[in-house]
């Protein structure tokens, strides 16, 4: 018998060992999340001469990379980071200079890239940019590139096996130290724009409405927060951000005023069409009015995206993904997309949307909205939605 209940004790500890130590791992790794830097996207770009991959990283990241043979591949390793869940886990570019592209969890700190290369190792390059619309970057160019001097290095007729090095970003940085300013700065506005074509929102058109203005406060918040001046806090770091990736952007308000000529005389029709004109006159790609939405129960939350649905078959696309793109960014409940006869995406003539980015009128809400970092992130939301749907 008491053999019996020393194996039963066995058995029970056994059974309660993984699961402990999941519950443990699941804990460990929410905490070490914070401080790490969340991979949350990977894209490509191909011209007759070259292949560039980007990564898009939450934070500032550095990396080390290798070059393997038989099959050649690059290998990039990113330290401190973590792979975003809805990042696809593998690209088939398969081009003259790449073959697929795999992106994985190497270890609990690393994520590890690896490129299956067509170019011999002169004809490939690894640099870190941490600026910009998105805080990290490691950007990796394959083909026909430029030496030093400016110089052309064509692919060789046969590419050479590549043996195993290990490098890593502080070697990039002190090499880009070491060059003229002036090259630098040239450098880095091709590369800025040559970025801007992979996101697909160099060159369009985007109106943004700030809603609201002027004598017009919209809804106000329980500590006094004005809806009209959130929406414009939000709009004008949207369009700082889209700038930065080349877009053309139109504000239908710069200030805290009203759109139409008329100013506060302007009857609620002639206000809401002056900002449709302001769209339609530049023949915009999209029209983005945002606004805060309020209640009288103050215990409603969360974002919503509105088009009309008699309108361009696009708006609805459109209130999606920015919809999605300001949840992700600020974790604000998902209140859909939903149909809608408002005045401004009724009378343009582009894809519209009318987003509600939160609850003006919920405490939790107006406080995030009011602080620098979630006017950010709702901005970067707004960005990352636009990104997504001329991606």
């Amino acid at each position: 018998m008491k053999r019996l209940f020393f194996w039963l004790y066995i058995v029970t500890l056994m059974l309660s060992f993984p699961l402990s130590f999941a519950t443990a791992e699941a804990g460990n790794f929410s905490e070490r999340v914070n401080s790490m830097a969340e991979i949350t996207g990977i894209r490509e770009s191909s011209n007759e001469d070259k292949t560039r991959i980007v990564i898009d990283a939450s934070k500032p990241v550095t990396y080390k990379k290798m070059v393997l043979s038989a099959p050649d591949r690059l290998v990039i390793d990113i330290a401190n980071a973590w792979v975003s869940p809805k990042l696809d886990r593998q690209i088939a570019i398969d081009n003259t200079f790449v073959g697929n592209v795999k992106i994985a969890q190497f270890d609990p700190q690393t994520v590890r890239v690896v490129v299956e290369t067509k170019v011999g190792e002169n004809n490939y390059r690894v640099f870190a940019l941490n600026s910009g619309a998105v805080p990290g970057r490691i950007v990796m160019d394959f083909g026909n590139l430029t030496d030093s001097s400016g110089s052309r290095i064509d692919l060789p007729a046969k590419t050479v096996p590549v043996s195993p090095e290990k490098d890593s970003s502080q070697s990039e940085q002190n090499d880009t130290q070491a060059e003229n300013p002036g090259q630098k700065n040239q450098e880095q506005d091709e590369v800025d724009e040559e970025l801007a074509g992979i996101t697909g929102l160099k060159g369009r058109k985007i109106v943004l409405d700030p809603g609201h203005g002027g004598s017009d406060s919209g809804a106000i918040g329980p500590t006094g927060v004005m809806e009209k001046s959130v929406t414009l806090r939000v709009a004008n770091e949207v369009r700082r951000l889209l700038i930065q990736e080349g877009a053309a952007v139109y504000m239908t308000r710069e200030a805290d005023i009203e759109v139409s000529p008329k100013r506060a005389a302007a009857s609620d029709i002639e206000e809401l069409q002056a900002r449709c004109d302001v769209a339609n006159k530049v023949k915009a790609d999209i029209f983005v009015s945002i606004h805060m939405d309020s209640f009288t129960n103050k215990a409603a939350k969360g974002t919503t995206g509105y088009y009309y649905a008699l309108g361009n078959k696009r708006s609805r696309v459109l209130a999606d993904k920015i919809r999605s793109g300001i949840i992700d960014q600020i974790g604000t409940q998902n209140r859909g997309t939903q149909s809608c006869n408002f005045y401004v995406v009724k009378h343009t003539d582009m894809p519209a949307t009318l987003v509600e980015v939160a609850f003006i009128s919920n405490e939790t809400e107006e406080k995030l909205l009011d602080s620098e970092e979630g006017i950010r992130k709702a901005a970067q939301g707004i960005v990352d939605g636009i990104a997504d749907y001329f991606g």
